[in-house]
């Protein structure tokens, strides 16, 4: 009994211990077992370098040996693509990043830039205001700005600090009045435009005579000039009677692109840009006249006015020894500008000799009967010919009040348009006009020989192969008799051809008035053999002969007439090879 006792004993502890050991091999293995995941190993999350994929090339070894054995695609083929997943939704994150950040950038930049403009559209206004306003009203508002009834401190002083270095410019620059200038080399000369063209000086040998403005920020400058210019004439405030706006009526003419007749500009590098604008009026003898000015910084009005020249009769001063073939052609150009179309132009013809004399006084006789034209004056010296002292007595021989002078040559051709801008350019006491005309070459060399020269009025086309702007010539100018008497007429010691009108030039530079130099498109130089006598002085001499030289053609056509022979060899050269080819 006892020893079935221990039996049973025996075997129940050893089956508690094999339970016991079971149970602590089933905790361990739990443990220390890594605990199953369906992601793939950290070795799987790095992007693999293959061939298909440059842009990732270097970023992992390649594990393949690892992940799938040798050669076929392995167990670790599904995790790879899986990374890419991972890696390109990682990269789509960030670009959404980005682009929102740009956004937020762009949406700060376009609530800046609409701040900028709204301060400078005030300043604008505010110089607008001051512009159009009287002066009372000038002074309460300064009053009330004193007060800060109405913008922030920082705001209007701003602006008064803008409004000041633009007046200050405005007062620097020559737009009412000229400055002292010590020669001919300071003069900034103007460049003249219409709607389609744009006349300027500075050309040089690859340069026009006359463009289209196809530089971009040329025409958006002059298109917006412009613009602005028909906002003023249309406005109801344009027309300056010291009243409110409010009770201002609109003008009765509506101001169109097709009403601007021609404007001139310059700029003077250290202050600013002035527009001198002119407008067809509401009769044929009524212009508008608009200057503006715009100094690095908007453009402001400086004068808006009307201006009538149905009174403003012109006298042309002509100078004249022999030439009777030359004075005819002038003579019938006359007619048809001077008499027929515009109709308030007297001649005054100051004639040195008597060789001929009888021939001009007939020519004039024959004009006054044919179109009943009597406004002439026929003067005779018995000397030597000098250009200045026939100015001079023609101008001084006015008995009529002050008049607007036209200082002319026999062998200039000009337009009724012209005429007018003679009266636009000048005023009485402030302003003298220094047209820069347009010369033709030797039409014998242009049109291929004499007999193939058209008429004159075929002849007047501004090209550049055509002719040039003279702009070493100050012969032709426009001016009121009381400036000429005032500023001390022409030096009579100079005789013969040249000299005269760059010392008259000279003393204008030197005096208060404002000198217009600028390219005009209705003045003419009809080409003509020019004869240097020997007689002249040396300086005169050379003068003559620059003159000269520049009044044959252009420097291509000299070109070609020089290299001729070359050109003729080359030639037969071409010809000699293509007889030789069909041969």
């Amino acid at each position: 009994m006892l020893r079935r006792g221990l039996m049973g004993w025996v075997s129940r502890v050893g089956g508690m211990l094999v339970l016991f050991s079971c149970s602590v091999s089933l905790l361990y293995v739990m443990t220390c077992s890594p605990p199953h995941s369906d992601e793939p190993p950290l070795s799987h999350a790095l992007p693999r370098a293959e061939p298909n994929h440059p842009g990732l090339a270097g970023t992992r070894p390649d594990v393949g040996s690892v992940a799938g054995g040798t050669g076929g695609p392995g167990p670790g083929a599904i995790p790879g693509a899986h990374s890419y997943q991972v890696l390109l939704q990682e990269r789509e994150e960030q670009h959404r990043l980005h682009i929102s950040s740009l956004k937020k950038q762009i949406a700060q930049l376009k609530e800046a830039l609409q701040e900028r403009s709204l301060q400078l559209k005030g300043v604008q206004d505010s110089l607008k205001k001051i512009a159009d306003a009287p002066a009372e009203a000038q002074e309460t508002r300064v009053g009330s700005e004193r007060q800060g009834v109405e913008e922030p401190q920082g705001l209007k002083s701003h602006q008064a600090d803008l409004q000041e270095f633009l007046r200050s410019q405005l007062s620097k620059a020559e737009v009412t009045a000229g400055s002292r200038l010590p020669s001919e080399y300071a003069v900034v000369p103007f460049e003249s435009f219409t709607l389609q063209r744009v006349y300027q000086l500075e050309m040089g040998l690859t340069r026009h005579p006359e463009e289209k403005p196809v530089r971009k920020d040329k025409r958006d400058e002059l298109v917006d000039v412009l613009e602005n210019a028909l906002h003023i004439l249309n406005a109801p405030s344009s027309l300056q009677d010291g009243k409110s706006a409010a009770r201002k009526p609109r003008t009765s003419k509506i101001y169109t692109p097709s009403d601007f007749v021609e404007g001139i500009t310059r700029t003077e590098k250290d202050k600013g840009t002035l527009y001198d604008l002119t407008f067809r009026g509401e009769s044929s003898h009524e212009f508008r006249r608009l200057v503006l000015f715009r100094p690095f910084g908007p453009l402001m009005k400086v004068k808006n006015e009307r201006v009538d020249t149905s009174n403003v009769a012109i006298n042309i001063i002509l100078p004249l020894s022999r030439r009777i073939d030359k004075f005819k052609q002038f003579m019938h150009n006359f007619r048809e500008v001077c008499v027929r179309q515009d109709g308030r132009v007297h001649l005054t013809v100051v004639y040195f000799g008597k060789e001929q004399m009888s021939e001009v006084h007939s020519t004039l006789e024959n004009t006054s009967r044919e179109v009943n034209f009597k406004n002439y004056t026929l003067l005779q010296l018995d000397e030597e010919f000098s250009r200045g002292r026939g100015l001079d007595v023609g101008a001084r021989a006015w008995k009529g009040g002050n008049v607007l002078l036209f200082f002319c040559d026999v062998d200039i051709f000009f337009t009724a348009d012209f005429l007018n801008t003679c009266r636009l350019n000048t005023q009485p006491g402030k302003k003298v006009f220094y047209p820069v005309l347009f010369s033709q070459y030797n039409p014998s060399l242009i049109y291929g020989g004499p007999d193939h020269i058209p008429p004159v009025e075929q002849q007047l086309i501004i090209k550049k192969d055509t002719g040039f702007w003279r702009d070493f010539g100050f012969g032709m100018t426009c001016q009121y008799r009381t400036d000429f008497i005032n500023i001390g007429g022409f030096d009579i010691d100079i005789k013969g051809w040249g000299g005269e009108d760059v010392h008259l030039y000279r003393k204008y530079l030197h005096s208060n008035l404002l000198v217009v130099r600028a390219p005009s498109r209705g003045l003419f130089h009809l080409w003509h053999e020019k004869q240097c006598v020997d007689e002249l002085p040396p300086d005169q001499y050379r003068m003559c002969m620059q003159s000269k030289a520049m009044n044959e053609a252009s420097h291509g056509q000299l070109g070609m007439l020089f290299f001729r022979q070359e050109i003729e060899a080359h030639l037969r050269k071409q010809k000699l090879q293509q007889n030789t080819k069909k041969t």
